[in-house]
Order: C-alpha cells, then sequence, then structure tokens
C-alpha cells in the first residue's frame, strides 16, 4: 500500500492575504523582505516556503501539488494520488481580485470540493481533519494542493497583563519583526529600547533569538510579566543604547517619541552610531523624519515603507 506522506514536496506555494487600505504599505515591505518582491494581488507566488502565522496579513498557504488546464484534467491528476494516511477535508479557495469571469460562485465551490474529494483516497473528517487540501482558480489555472491556514497569533497577544499607550500594535510589530529578520535561523537581535515588550513577544513567538533592553526602570517588571505571560522567555535587562555592547546581526530600534521621552536630534543620532557600532542591519521605526541622521551614521537606507493609523502614522525604515 502506497501512502501520500506529510512531506510531499510543492512545487510552488501560493499565498493569500488580507489587509487594510492603511495597512498597504507596511504589507508590501514585508512581502518584499520575506519573499523579494511585492505584488498589490491578493495572492502571491514563491517557491519560498513561509510559516503562514508569521505574518498578520496572510489568510492561506497553499503548496501546489498539481496544476492543470481544466477541472476534468486536474480530477485525473489527483485520482492518480496514493492513500492518504490523514483524515483530511477538500476546501476551494476563493482568489478575491481575480477577473469576474474566472469567479467560482458559491454553489459551485461546493460542487468542485465534491467532485475533487471523492478521487482522494482515505477517510474524510469534514469537523476535525488532520490535513486540509486546497483546490482553487488562479489565471486560467486550476490547483491542488496542502493548505495550510493561518492563526491569528499577534491577535492573541494584544490580551497582555500591561499596556502602553505609545507601543506599537501586535500586528504592526509582527510585521516589523519579519521585515526585520524574514529568516530567523541563526540570527542574533537585540531591541534595545524594547518597552512594554510587544515586539520582544511577537519574536519570541517565531523562535527568534532575540534579547531587549530599555533605560526607564519602573517599565521593566511589566515587560518581564508580559513575556512569562505568553510562556516564553528572555533576557530583558535595564540599559542605556548607547552602552550596548555585544554585538548583533539585527537591531530594531522603536525611536521613543512620547511626551516622556522627546528626544533632540543629537541624541537620536547618538542612538542610531551607538546601533551603528553593534548591529550590521537596523529597522527603525519612527515618527519624524531621520533620514539625514540615518545618512551621518553611515547606514545605507535600503527599503522603507509607511505604517498608518487613521491620521497617525510611523517611518518604518530598513537601514544596512
Amino acid at each position: 500500500m502506497i501512502l501520500v506522506e506529510d512531506n510531499q514536496k510543492p512545487i510552488n506555494y501560493i499565498y493569500t492575504y488580507s489587509y487594510h487600505e492603511d495597512e498597504f504599505s507596511l504589507c508590501q515591505l514585508e512581502m518584499r523582505s520575506l519573499f523579494g518582491f511585492d505584488t498589490k494581488s491578493s495572492k502571491l507566488e514563491s517557491p519560498i516556503q513561509i510559516d503562514p502565522s508569521r505574518s498578520p496579513f496572510i489568510k492561506e498557504r497553499i503548496g501546489v501539488l498539481f496544476e492543470a488546464d481544466s477541472l476534468d484534467e486536474l480530477e485525473r491528476q489527483v485520482a492518480n494520488l496514493p492513500i492518504i494516511k490523514q483524515t483530511f477535508k477538500v476546501l476551494f479557495i476563493l482568489i478575491s481580485d481575480q477577473p469576474k469571469k474566472q469567479k467560482v460562485v458559491i454553489e459551485e465551490r461546493r460542487a468542485i470540493e465534491r467532485k475533487i474529494g471523492v478521487q482522494l483516497k482515505g477517510e474524510v473528517d469534514l469537523r476535525e481533519p488532520e490535513r486540509l487540501f486546497a483546490i482553487t482558480k488562479v489565471n486560467e489555472r486550476w490547483i491542488f494542493g496542502d493548505l495550510i491556514i493561518s492563526e491569528a497569533i499577534w491577535l492573541k497577544h494584544q490580551k497582555k497583563p500591561h499596556n502602553y499607550s505609545t507601543a506599537l500594535s501586535t500586528r504592526v510589530a509582527r510585521a516589523v519583526v519579519n521585515i526585520a529578520v524574514p529568516f530567523p535561523k541563526g540570527i542574533k537581535v537585540i531591541d534595545p529600547c524594547c518597552g512594554i515588550g510587544t515586539v520582544l513577544i511577537e519574536a519570541l513567538s517565531m523562535g527568534i533569538d532575540i534579547i531587549g533592553s530599555d533605560l526607564n526602570p519602573l517599565i521593566l517588571s511589566g515587560t518581564r510579566e508580559n513575556i512569562a505571560y505568553f510562556g516564553f522567555s528572555t533576557i530583558v535587562t535595564k540599559g542605556d543604547i548607547r552602552n550596548v555592547t555585544d554585538h548583533f546581526d539585527v537591531a530594531i530600534i522603536d525611536m521613543p517619541y512620547n511626551l516622556c521621552s522627546v528626544l533632540a536630534p543629537e541624541e537620536q543620532l547618538e542612538m542610531l552610531r551607538s546601533a551603528r557600532k553593534f548591529a550590521k542591519r537596523v529597522v527603525v521605526v519612527t515618527v519624524e523624519a531621520i533620514d539625514h541622521l540615518i545618512g551621518a551614521t553611515g547606514f545605507k537606507i535600503i527599503d522603507r515603507c509607511v505604517a498608518k493609523k487613521s491620521m497617525f502614522s510611523r517611518e518604518v525604515i530598513v537601514c544596512e
């Protein structure tokens, strides 16, 4: 008996996206960081495999197993699959921005799920399947593959014991971490202005090797409690960014900007110069224009975006 294994290699991946118009620029920068290019479409195709739950904007990932010019041809390909050892379910995934003539109405989608599903050899479980399969239509191509649905991990992290009014939202923080550390293996990261720990928590939840520090001793107990609340642990110390002596691959710096932390340009320049000494790559989040300060440190701006929320906006600047 031949079984379909979990590690059957897809020939490509399709990612579906959803975001608010205010998040467009941030989402595009995250795409460029993870995949090397961006798209205005609600789907992105790439040979790169990314856990869809890493991104706050990715809805699903389809690991493409078969492509066909017609549904009948796809049906024949699927029928040749060996027995599936897990319980499974088949879902039709609608790509929202496909041309109107290519869109498949809901009644037809259910019929297609059944048509393809009956060709699969194994046990169907519509309630709690161990494996999901997707059918979709992209640019006149019919596609079948493994389906992974994104989990909104960032949403769970909103419910932490301590919050800070000017902290990044968990959704923005998660995107910033992906921009800073698209491929985490072997990468050492610091957040030297970690505040209440929003960036730290998102990074730790993705398995990233990150530590934090902050000059304000009053918030650090709350930072540590927030991290522990979600079952994570890392080093969080009281410290000035200008006194960091260890070396890191990446630094994520959310520049202080509230009424209690107004920094003169000279102080901002000192912070960036310090980061230049201890990090190869820096992602700066700022509400002020600081291009001239970044240039004065010797850093080069390699990419950027604007993260908006209503009338409020921050710049996310990638420097190397």
